[in-house]
């Protein structure tokens, strides 16, 4: 490991017999070791003119050397030098300047005196650790199957003399194990590395590390990696989205397709043929692509792909409904995974593909999986949530085209809906029969297979009368609603239970009974001829209805002034006059005209075309007894007083 440099070593005093220090120093480590709890101290070179490494592992209760002793045992076989251990370290770099070339070293370290562990002896001619080699980032490829990557590499910085063997690993991107290659190789001679089986478009990584050769355990440190890319492949797994084989004129179809290998970056031409027009091609990232409805045939293939790759192709033609699956079946595993499960229609597909997507998902969401001919079934994969409906389709599949099963919903768990229909009044079928209808729950919100409609009534302070109603129904009339305002609402329900009530809906009704049917028709008629009959008896045409319909003040030509009370607003009733003869003969004194005023619009008669009665005064018909200075009292007039009692000839005349 590579540190900070210490200062040179201090001398330390000659020892004149090698061989009994080495042994006093094996019997203090004998006698002061705890069985079993010390690590062996590991030194080593590093490169071919590197410094020297010495390392250990954490002691426990023992704690960490102080001092590391060195002493040469080849060129100053007495001097030993002594190297002092920061606290907490656990490792030593020994400068390359104060070592000695192809020299051997015994190392030892040791606290207050005491040895920790078992010298080590060190040969700084083979004990080395070579530097990393190096690999080029140019990388051929072979032409042929299988697929051989080849690639150059140099060894480390080394005597050309000595040999150094190698090893190399390479692994898949996103892997973690490594594979190594066998056999190691030897720098001496230089060949290529040869890698075998590859996969196409894949992203693999390499590194490799050497060794001295008579030093097997003693490897150095792995080279950076080196990452490199296989030859693009066209797609094997190709499949379509959209409404194939539905309506003509309808939504593009999108041609979706499973990249090769891992970890590549490829870039794809795809092409499609309409009827009766040339191909076309377009190139595109992965992993989708936007082709016409009216498609025919479409296919795949690798940009800068390898010679023996074909472009995968797919027949878009829409094959006869016998030739489509039958019996479409999905039920729950154990495991609660889905299985499905058909039947085999007539003709020989070349393979069968089911395909699934959650309710509402983008065309480039669909799950599919491709199964030989010859299966009938299939596990789907992935993990499905609960309560999400999942549309499920299975196709043959043919050189010859496509023939699909009608799809298939189905839920991995049902639950409870999460919300209710939404209510409203349609036409009254008859008048005053209210008709309902309510909309269909949307089925990511339905979450489960629809059993039945609840439809709840409240009028008033009453309690909700609820009727269930066929989930195939969606309409119904309501004859028996009491009248007066009602609210109405709809639960839709599935095999897990009711979800909650949509909108209400609010009803006003009248009284349908009877006696409020007929009371508009009796009033109508009534009025009716009422109207009918005052025409008639005011027209003149029915003169006897005139006298049977109308009082007789009405119809009389001369008003009996008994019937008017205009000229009498606060006169108190009084007994009625008696006959003639018995009254009292009255007599009149002559007074002195007083001049009357007129106000000027009285000065022009008016001629109104009809004639003029005068009603009897009050003093004619005796009611009233004249009073001196009263203003009914009698007025002269030229020729009799207005008043007088008129004679036959003029009742007479004014009667004709």
């Amino acid at each position: 490991m590579r540190g900070a440099r210490t200062a040179p070593f201090p001398p330390w005093p000659r020892l004149v017999l090698l061989p009994l220090l080495l042994l006093l120093l094996l019997l203090l480590f004998h006698r002061t070791r705890p069985q079993g709890s010390l690590r062996p101290l590991q030194c080593y070179g590093v490169g071919p003119l590197g410094y020297l490494n010495c390392s250990w592992e954490p002691l426990g209760d023992l704690g960490a050397p102080s001092m590391l002793y060195v002493q040469s045992q080849k060129y100053h076989s007495n001097k030993t030098w002594i190297v002092a251990v920061p606290t907490g370290q656990s490792w030593v770099t020994i400068p390359r300047e104060q070592l000695t070339t192809a020299d051997k070293l015994l190392v030892w370290a040791a606290k207050a005196g005491q040895p920790l562990w078992t010298p080590v002896f060190v040969n700084l001619e083979t004990q080395m650790k070579p530097d990393a080699p190096r690999l080029y980032p140019e990388v051929d490829f072979s032409e042929d199957e299988p697929l051989e990557a080849i690639v150059q590499w140099a060894p480390p910085v080394w005597p050309p003399h000595k040999v150094l063997v190698c090893q190399f690993r390479y692994r898949r991107c996103q892997e973690t194990d490594w594979t190594l290659l066998e056999p190691e190789v030897k720098s001496i001679p230089l060949a290529p590395l040869e890698i075998l089986d590859l996969e196409l478009a894949t992203g693999y990584e390499m590194s490799g590390r050497c060794h001295v050769e008579k030093e097997e355990n003693l490897w150095g440190e792995w080279s950076p990696l080196l990452s490199f890319q296989t030859p693009a492949s066209a797609p094997k797994d190709v499949w379509i989205s959209g409404n194939v084989c539905g309506a003509p004129g309808g939504q593009e179809l999108l041609l979706l397709w499973k990249a090769s290998g891992h970890c590549a970056r490829v870039s794809y031409r795809v092409w499609f043929q309409l009827k009766d027009q040339e191909l076309m091609q377009k190139e595109t990232a992965c992993c989708n692509f936007s082709i016409p409805a009216r498609a025919e045939r479409a296919g795949v293939s690798a940009v800068n792909a390898t010679s023996w790759e074909l472009p995968t192709n797919l027949s878009l033609a829409c094959l006869g409904p016998d030739s489509a699956p039958h019996g479409v079946e999905v039920s729950l595993t154990g495991n609660k995974e889905l299985l499905v499960t058909w039947q085999q229609g007539s003709g020989q597909p070349r393979e069968h593909v089911v395909d699934w997507a959650r309710d509402g998902d983008a065309l480039e969401d669909l799950s599919w999986v491709r199964l030989p001919p010859g299966n009938l079934s299939a596990v789907l994969p992935g993990n499905f949530t609960r309560g999400v409906p999942y549309r499920i389709t299975v196709t043959a599949v043919s050189p010859w085209g496509l023939a699909p099963a009608p799809s298939v919903w189905k839920f991995r768990e049902e639950l409870a809906p999460l919300v209710g229909p939404v209510l409203w009044r349609l036409q009254d079928a008859p008048p005053g029969t209210p008709v309902v209808a309510w909309g269909e729950v949307p089925r990511h919100q339905l979450r489960g297979h629809l059993s039945h409609y609840t439809l709840c009534v409240q009028n008033g302070a009453r309690p909700s009368v609820c009727m269930n109603v066929s989930g195939s129904t969606r309409t119904i009339t309501l004859p028996d609603l009491p009248w007066g305002p009602c609210e109405l609402w709809v639960t839709a329900s599935t095999v897990a239970g009711q979800g909650p009530p949509g909108p209400s809906l609010w009803l006003h009704l009248q009284d349908n009974s009877l006696k409020w049917k007929i009371l508009p028709g009796v009033l109508l008629w009534v009025l009716l001829l009422m109207g009918c009959s005052v025409s008639l008896a005011t027209s003149g045409r029915c003169v006897h209805l005139r006298h049977k319909v109308l009082p007789h003040w009405v119809w009389e030509k001369v008003p009996d002034p008994a019937n008017s009370s205009c000229s009498l607003p606060h006169v108190k009733e009084v007994p009625q006059a008696q006959p003639p003869g018995d009254s009292p003969i009255l007599e009149v004194e002559e007074i002195e005209k007083v001049p009357v005023t007129e106000p000027p619009w009285a000065s022009v008669p008016l001629d109104s075309g009809y004639e003029k009665h005068f009603l009897p005064t009050p003093e004619e018909l005796g009611l009233l007894g004249p009073t001196p200075g009263s203003r009914l009292w009698p007025e002269p007039t030229s020729g009799r007083e207005r008043g007088a009692p008129l004679a036959d000839e003029d009742t007479e005349a004014q009667r004709g």
